[in-house]
């Protein structure tokens, strides 16, 4: 059990008692415990495995390479469909947990097989990302900003392109696209401004 867990449960105001149910059920697995991005998390040799999360509506246990895993119960969540690798199971009582409680068992020590036998998701490359039309016309027009983003490391073009694209109205992909250029000329991802 690791301290700094202790610390973030002491906290919890919401979901306490089913963070601590899925805590005690992880720590029956052979994992290690820390706290990482602000949540308790699970680890095999210094991999990610398993996440707590709390939400505003729901309490979850996040897979990291949740899409590996088989789900003959039918109780993984892909949270948005541009979320590749992880899955979710969420909860919204104690005795939703306490009733699924060998399962999770089940599921988690797969997910460390997973994780030992050094299995990884294929990601979907940055080539198959939808590009907002207003964003595909600026590129055509300006090299300097095509260059700049093609510069840019995949993962922070994946950012930008699911950023735009996910603006329902052209007007806000418009806005989204004028206020990420100076970042994109300065090789920066969405989330380094």
């Amino acid at each position: 059990m690791n301290p700094k867990v202790d610390a973030y449960i002491g906290k919890l105001e919401k979901w306490r008692e089913e963070t601590e149910k899925l805590r005690a059920i992880l720590l029956e697995c052979p994992v290690t415990e820390e706290l990482k991005w602000g949540v308790p998390c699970y680890t095999v040799d210094d991999k990610n495995v398993v996440l707590i999360h709390g939400f505003k509506e729901y309490c979850a246990i996040l897979f990291v390479k949740g899409a590996l895993l088989k789900d003959p119960k039918g109780i993984l969540i892909q949270q948005t469909e541009n979320v590749q690798s992880a899955r979710q199971v969420r909860f919204t009582s104690l005795q939703e947990i306490v009733k699924l409680q060998a399962v999770l068992k089940t599921y988690i020590r797969a997910a460390i097989e997973v994780e030992k036998a050094g299995l990884k998701v294929v990601h979907k490359s940055t080539e198959e990302f939808e590009v907002a039309e207003e964003f595909q016309n600026r590129l055509d027009k300006t090299p300097t900003l095509k260059k700049a983003f093609e510069a840019l490391t995949p993962g922070r073009q994946r950012a930008y392109l699911l950023h735009f694209s996910s603006a329902k109205q052209s007007k806000t992909r418009e806005s989204r696209i004028e206020k990420c250029l100076p970042m994109i000329l300065d090789g920066k991802g969405l989330n380094n401004a």
